[in-house]
């Protein structure tokens, strides 16, 4: 399947080509309505008329059917694009890595994902077809009407290049300030998010209240940033109205003096009959029609263009997963697993100096590994590499003897089971929690007996959770953390960050009990503080100075 280019979005080809052959049916029903209109001045009367009735009717239902089929496939054109483009832009997201400090906030990449992706809708469904009007329908109304009157074709010509030059005008502010309006939402949405996930330490703390009125000002920036777009909207309306109306009014001014002979030049010699006049008349509106509707989707295309702006940014490359487009076929191989770090080196984004710069160490298959050092020291840093959550600078990761690498980390990684210091809990049951949307676990009880390990037991599997872990003190939120690792099938490798941080000491060291079981015939990665767990692993990495 096509991806879509962030940079170039297109809409149906084959709708565009409907939407402007209806529009071009026009001049044939003109030609049809003026033919019965100089019939019957000519005296046919009602018999006259018939044979041109009966083509304006069937031009007209011709018409109506190219317009509903041109809007069904631009619709779903632009349907498809969108779906595209979001999916294109959740797989840039996903493969940004954890360790990168310039990801797009939660509510930032939401609004990104949800209300700037629609705002391309109406440039692909407006804005790029009437495009293609504006480019074919007045030449192919010039066409027509020079041969008639080379005056009423020259004020066609000289008053057309004018919509589109102040329409550019505007649409440089109108881009301007949907870029403000959308950054404004994307930054509402992201504040919102935030303050809400930390309600109950903003209750804590007394900050409701200036919580209230920061975003009451943000809103109030909000709505000053959207009646600047409409001001432009309506601006640009304005300009279109002026200079279409001035342009018709024109031909309709020639048209009408040259048929009463006050200016009886512009025909090549000649003199319009009534039926050419009118024909002329027909066709002045429909010059400017396709001028109109590129003017009134002037804003659709300002806020697309901006909206994908904003895509663009967040789609753009950065520091990503290892492994993130490949497959997560697991590698042959079970139980324990070797690890091998040789001159290990990785820097942070504009840092000075490299966090790491030569770091080596090996561990056998079953053995255990705590990593000590102060805050800072780059604990975390080490467990995210030994993970492929981030590229390195330099050196090698082995596991199994496997180099951890973009084409190996995918599967080396379904070997691997991760306990964070700050898991992450969605709005559910435990349950959910636990399968994260696996379709397939061991089996039932296998499931059970993880819920118990975690510390819920049985009849808690449909507890609700809240958000952020809501309703779970931070020792069940470990335990959860580590009935997760347990449930990785094939996991030879657990690493573990600071499981038993702000712990009190009995709930710590029942996490540690539940950590060492989880590690029994697995290799074991562990950064720690806690004396109690360092007392029972065997080995220790000291990072920087700590000892």
């Amino acid at each position: 399947m096509r991806r879509p280019s962030t940079s170039s979005l297109s809409a149906s080809p084959a709708g565009i080509a409907l939407h402007v052959m209806a529009a071009l049916l026009w001049l044939p029903q003109a030609g049809l309505l003026a033919w019965a209109v100089q019939r019957l001045a000519d005296g046919r009367g009602v018999a006259g008329v018939l044979v041109p009735a009966a083509g304006v009717l069937a031009l007209g239902l011709l018409r109506a059917v190219c317009e509903g089929a041109a809007l069904r496939r631009l619709f779903d054109g632009a349907r498809a694009e969108i779906a595209q483009l979001r999916a294109q832009l959740g797989r840039a997201l996903a493969r940004r890595s954890p360790l990168d400090g310039a990801r797009a906030s939660s509510g930032l990449a939401a609004s990104a994902m949800a209300e700037q992706a629609d705002a391309l809708a109406p440039q692909l469904l407006r804005y790029v077809p009437a495009r293609w009007r504006v480019a074919c329908v007045p030449l192919a109304i010039v066409v027509a009407v020079a041969p008639l009157s080379w005056v009423a074709a020259l004020i066609l010509v000289a008053t057309a290049p004018l919509i589109p030059l102040f329409m550019a005008l505007v649409g440089w502010r109108a881009k301007a300030a949907s870029e403000a309006q959308l950054a404004g939402l994307g930054d509402m949405h992201g504040f919102l998010l935030d303050r809400l996930r930390g309600l109950a330490t903003l209750r804590a703390l007394g900050a409701v209240e200036t919580t209230a009125l920061r975003l009451r000002a943000s809103a109030e920036l909000l709505r000053q940033r959207t009646m600047a777009v409409l001001r432009v909207a309506f601006l640009s309306s304005a300009v279109l109205e002026l200079f279409s109306a001035l342009g018709v009014a024109m031909v309709a001014v020639y048209v009408g003096f040259h048929l009463l002979g006050s200016l009886p030049f512009g025909a090549w010699g000649g003199r319009l009959c009534l039926g050419e006049g009118v024909f002329i008349l027909l066709l002045a509106p429909a010059f400017f029609e396709p001028l109109r509707e590129l003017s009134a989707a002037w804003h659709d295309r300002a806020a697309g263009e901006a909206a994908r702006q904003s895509i663009v940014q967040w789609s753009a490359p950065a520091p990503t997963l290892l492994g993130a487009s490949q497959g997560a076929a697991c590698p042959a191989g079970a139980g324990a697993v070797a690890l091998r770090v040789e001159r290990l080196r990785f820097t942070h984004a504009g840092a000075a100096r490299p966090l790491f710069d030569g770091l080596s160490f090996a561990l056998a298959p079953g053995e255990q590994l705590a990593v000590v050092g102060a805050s800072g020291a780059g604990k975390s840093t080490l467990l995210a590499l030994l993970a492929g959550l981030a590229p390195t600078d330099g050196g090698h990761i082995a596991i199994d003897g496997m180099a951890l690498g973009e084409a190996t980390a995918a599967g080396l990684r379904a070997r691997m089971a991760w306990v964070a210091q700050a898991p992450h809990v969605f709005a559910g049951s435990v349950r959910h929690n636990l399968l994260l949307g696996r379709d397939e676990v061991p089996a039932a009880g296998r499931v059970l007996a993880q819920a118990a390990f975690a510390g819920a037991g049985r009849p808690a599997l449909a507890r609700a959770m809240g958000e952020g872990g809501a309703g779970l003190s931070g020792g069940e939120l470990v335990r959860l953390a580590l009935a997760r690792a347990s449930l990785q099938v094939g996991a030879g490798l657990v690493l573990a960050d600071e499981p038993t941080a702000h712990l009190d000491r009995a709930t710590a060291d029942a996490v540690i009990d539940a950590l060492l079981q989880l590690a029994e015939g697995r290799t074991l990665v562990v950064a720690t503080h806690d004396p109690a767990l360092l007392a029972r692993l065997p080995r220790r990495l000291v990072l920087g100075a700590a000892a």
